[in-house]
């Protein structure tokens, strides 16, 4: 885990000096049938950012949580999957409107994927010109995706944003925090334009207290060292003044 940890940093690193259009997605085994996959965004036009990702690999086509953060590397990641697995991807779930959750929406759309998000992500997408997923859901749900694999999505309440979900696999007690956990790589707050602060720290506790025995948690930007710490982390840095 500390290897892989480690070259991510010397990766986020390289980037940050040399990288430039076309970004290359990179991906991680984190855990049985789950990976993290790695895009690339420039929220400053400067310096590239990593944005994570799941997905999961079943016997019936492969799960993504989020889409790269534009349609390039999300056509890398379809054709990686494809040629690494000899499967297609199955279902997508988008965690929130922003960019670097659903620029890939139209592109999985092309290739046959089904893409779900919250009513009110896809509201705010259209609001924003964000792309929508095709189908929606109002409340906390459970795909069943068959060979024992279930994925939980959870509305805790705003945080990053008034849509933010979380996603959670019981098999293997990995929850996908998104962008309403902070890494611990991190003592900023980020973008704020659409988040609710008054709301975040409590949203933070809800996730905590519904889901136990936790392995691994995935915030939605940079490493994931520290795991349960970056619950506590997240709410110093909501908290902090101004």
């Amino acid at each position: 885990m500390k290897f892989i940890l480690s070259a991510m940093l010397v990766l986020c690193a390289t980037f940050g000096k040399a990288q430039t259009r076309p970004f290359k997605i990179s991906t991680t085994h984190l855990t049985g049938n789950v990976y993290v996959y790695v895009s690339y965004g420039l929220p400053d036009d400067k310096t590239p950012f990593p944005a994570n990702g799941l997905y999961i690999v079943t016997a019936n086509g492969i799960i993504l949580i989020d889409t790269p953060w534009d349609e390039a590397q999300t056509q890398q990641l379809v054709d990686t999957l494809q040629r690494r697995y000899k499967q297609k991807i199955k279902l997508c779930i988008s965690t929130h409107f922003h960019s670097d959750r659903t620029a890939g929406l139209d592109l999985l759309k092309k290739n046959g994927v089904k893409t779900y998000a919250t009513v009110l992500t896809n509201q705010l997408a259209k609001r924003h010109g964000n792309k929508q997923a095709e189908f929606t859901f109002s409340k906390d749900t459970v795909f069943n995706v068959g060979g024992g694999v279930a994925v939980q999505t959870f509305f805790p309440g705003g945080g990053h944003t008034k849509d933010n979900i979380v996603v959670w696999l019981p098999q293997s007690k990995v929850l996908f925090g998104g962008c309403l956990i902070k890494s611990m790589e991190t003592n900023s707050i980020g973008y704020t334009a659409d988040a609710n602060i008054p709301e975040w720290p409590g949203s933070i506790t809800r996730v905590k207290n519904r889901f136990k025995n936790i392995r691994y948690l995935i915030p939605g930007h940079q490493g994931w060292q520290g795991d349960m710490l970056m619950f506590g982390h997240t709410i110093s840095i909501v908290k902090q003044p101004g």
